[in-house]
């Protein structure tokens, strides 16, 4: 059994990878989408909360943006360029974790006031509550594509063989 480069990323130098790949996104995404719950239940559009999930909203988004660039010049161009992929998991598996850049990048962008500027306070909240949606989407995507063993989705079998029916 193989892994994809996902699962491959977050098994390699222990803990750090977990923590800087998985740990560190993830906590920030799921306090923005927690006290997010908190903010529409109670209309609480200002104080400790708020400031909590705007907080966890910027820093998501500026982290995983450095995660992005660097897995993107180290990991995505070379395996791109050398034909190192495992298959269709594989390509998903990442591809989808790298997309949860729109969402985190949508968060901070909205929270520096770059973004959603003519809304008013529900609207951008609302807007808020769409990119973190999507980014729970993306990322789930991410995890279950990525614990896949790439062989599932034919990695590593002659291409005929993967596609059947399918005659170069």
């Amino acid at each position: 059994m193989s892994m994809t480069h996902y699962m491959e990323l977050l098994a390699t130098n222990q803990p750090w990878n977990l923590i800087l790949f998985m740990a560190i996104p993830v906590v920030l995404a799921e306090t923005v989408a927690i006290t997010e719950l908190f903010i529409l239940f109670t209309r609480a559009f200002n104080g400790t909360l708020r400031l909590v999930n705007r907080l966890a909203s910027i820093v998501g988004g500026a982290y995983f943006c450095g995660v992005f660039i660097w897995l993107m010049w180290t990991a995505v161009i070379p395996l791109t360029t050398g034909a190192g992929w495992r298959g269709p998991a594989d390509v998903i598996a990442v591809g989808f974790y790298l997309s949860g850049i729109v969402p985190l990048g949508g968060l901070a962008l909205l929270d520096l006031g770059l973004i959603g500027k003519k809304r008013n306070e529900e609207g951008k909240l609302k807007l808020h509550a769409c990119f973190v949606a999507i980014f729970l989407v993306v990322a789930h995507i991410a995890m279950i594509f990525g614990m896949l063993d790439p062989a599932v989705l034919g990695a590593g079998q002659p291409m005929d063989a993967a596609m059947p029916g399918m005659h170069h």
